[in-house]
């Protein structure tokens, strides 16, 4: 089972290093958010599979909170972008 975890871990890195990329040569400040939001999720992701791997369910409220915080943080940010753009 640890070999799974293993490809897992890996692929959340790939992803994390691609989402990385996007963030930094973004052409557009909504892609800049999405790609924020994109890494949010790989972190939450990373959290599962430690939460998967020790069996410890102790960090799953930290998890949930900060999923739900960072859909706010990208839903607001995304609405100000938005309106920013409407009014240039």
């Amino acid at each position: 089972m640890t070999v799974v975890y293993v490809i897992v871990v890996s692929m959340l890195v790939a992803a994390g290093a691609l989402t990385l990329v996007r963030l930094f040569r973004g052409p557009d400040t909504l892609d800049r958010i999405a790609a924020l939001d994109v890494f949010v999720v790989l972190i939450v992701g990373a959290g599962a599979v430690y939460v998967a791997f020790y069996q410890d369910v102790s960090n799953v409220a930290l998890l949930v909170a900060f999923s739900l915080v960072a859909f706010v943080g990208s839903a607001t940010a995304a609405r100000l972008a938005a309106h920013r753009e409407r009014h240039r």
